[in-house]
Parts: C-alpha cells; structure tokens; sequence
C-alpha cells in the first residue's frame, strides 16, 4: 500500500528568488509571487506545510495597474472605531509606499490563516532596484511578459 508524501517542516530547504516587476500588471505578478510562498512549483507541495521560498520584490514603484485602476481602485482600512474608515486611491499609496500594493495583493492571495500569516513573512518587496539580501543569493524569476 503506498501513501501520500507530506513533507516535514524541518526538512524543506528554501531558496531565495528576486523578482523585477518593473512594467508589470499587479494580479498576474501577484499570482506568481503567492505560488512561490506557497510552494506550489515544488513537487513536495504540501498543503498544510510551509513548503515555500522567499521572494524579494523590486522595483515595486514601476509596477502598472490596467484600465481606470490607477485613479479609481481604494485601498481601505479601519481603526475599529466608529468612523474610522479610511479611504485611499492607488495613484496615492503608489506615489507614498508602493510596496504595499504589491504585500495587499499578496497576501489576499494566501491562506487567511496562521499558515498563510507564517509564509508572508518571506515576502520582501522594495519600491527601488535594490536590496539588502545580495548575500543570500537570490536566483532571478522571470516573470512572464505583458
């Protein structure tokens, strides 16, 4: 009788990919990066297991959203006060953090549990070309072309 391969959390390795996604639309590099967390490309896939690798985002401040997204989509949040509904475009969160509008389509695309929490963790998104993980030797993931 044969049974199914999960993999142990101390037994996967992790690699370290860099992701340029300079020109690129939001949701398909999005989708991309969340496969990575995941694990997804990996043969040892396990659903329950963090089977990721990290990714390190740049140039996240050349990412390109389609259509009328740029002045019409908000970014909302709340305080949990009563009236405390915040309101922002993304031509505004582009222009003052752009990296998070890469982290908030990332992380809608993973687990909305402990799990998916544990593997944003390994996401690293820069708004310029550089980075502080050169020593980890991140290999490069080419995205496909628009």
């Amino acid at each position: 009788m044969r049974t199914t391969y999960m993999a142990k959390p101390n037994a996967v390795e992790r690699k370290w990919y860099v992701i340029d996604v300079a020109g690129q639309r939001v949701g398909r590099a999005a989708t991309v990066i969340a496969s990575i967390l995941r694990g997804k490309h990996k043969p040892e896939f396990t659903p329950h297991v963090d089977t990721g690798d990290f990714v390190v985002v740049v140039n996240a401040d050349k990412i390109v959203f389609t259509g009328n997204k740029l002045q019409k989509k908000l970014y909302r949040r709340h305080s949990g006060y009563p009236g405390g509904l915040k309101e922002t475009r993304a031509i505004d969160v582009l222009n003052t953090h752009p990296e998070r509008i890469i982290f908030q389509a990332v992380k809608g695309m993973l687990p909305h549990n402990s799990l998916g929490r544990q593997q944003l963790t390994k996401l690293k998104v820069y708004a310029g070309s550089e980075h502080p993980h050169q020593a980890q030797q991140p290999i490069p993931w080419e995205l496909a072309s628009n």
